[in-house]
């Protein structure tokens, strides 16, 4: 198994969040131990700025973005799909160049989430989009809070 992981920088504490605020997630910090820690942003590498408005799948999961049956969209209604494709490509990218076959994603993100996103305070069941793709390339996707 690779010591390399691939790690929402949010969860290591780093302002990456739509709202420019950190998220720092204690079990995470204690949990990596003596691995080697490549933080990432998918919606930073898709181009978005930080702060930014919040995002959400129009309808399903994150794998029927990647299908072009679903997009993404903001709380202004601008449709933000490239973004969050050209941001996913990019981790998956780095996670190949890195050699890590685990990540530990960000639970409700559009990009991150594993088991739920969110749609404003409504969480909806399924991965987000950059989860879906790096699934699809076998890694291994554990959400963290």
């Amino acid at each position: 198994m690779s010591d390399v992981i691939i790690v929402s920088a949010c969860l290591l504490g780093l302002p990456t969040r739509y709202d420019g605020c950190q998220c720092a997630n204690d079990e995470v910090l204690s949990a990596i131990g003596s691995r080697t820690v490549v933080p990432v942003c998918p919606e930073q590498l898709g181009g978005l700025a930080t702060p930014r408005p919040a995002h959400f799948l129009d309808e399903g999961t994150g794998e029927e973005v990647l299908a072009g049956r679903s997009r993404v969209v903001n709380d202004d209604g601008e449709d933000v799909t490239e973004e969050f494709l050209r941001g996913s490509r990019a981790v998956l990218r780095i996670a190949e160049l890195a050699g890590a076959r685990e990540a530990w994603l960000k639970e409700r993100s559009p990009s991150c989430g594993v088991q739920v996103t969110s749609h404003g305070e409504e969480k909806v069941p399924g991965p987000g989009v950059a989860t879906a793709l790096l699934r699809s390339r076998g890694i291994r996707v554990r959400g963290f809070d």
